[in-house]
């Protein structure tokens, strides 16, 4: 399934969700299903080392391990 970037003007808050297009968005917020797609960003390519490092260090400090190895994992 893709994820989808929606805005909900009820509440006034941006989400990503992860859903099918067939699938009426719902807030997770508020509730509210006037939820409006929102056009997605493209993600550059990170083909510099500078840039693909500060990535990689800034998905550690949050959390998202995914993209690194399981020996860079720890596990």
């Amino acid at each position: 399934m893709p994820l989808f970037s929606y805005h909900c003007p009820t509440c006034d808050k941006d989400v990503e969700l992860l859903m099918r297009l067939s699938d009426t968005p719902v807030c997770p917020t508020c509730g509210g299903t006037a939820m409006e797609r929102l056009m997605s960003r493209v993600a550059p390519e990170l083909k510099s080392p500078g840039l693909l490092k500060a990535a990689r260090a800034r998905a550690g400090r949050e959390g998202h391990l995914s993209n690194f190895s399981r020996s860079e994992r720890g596990g």
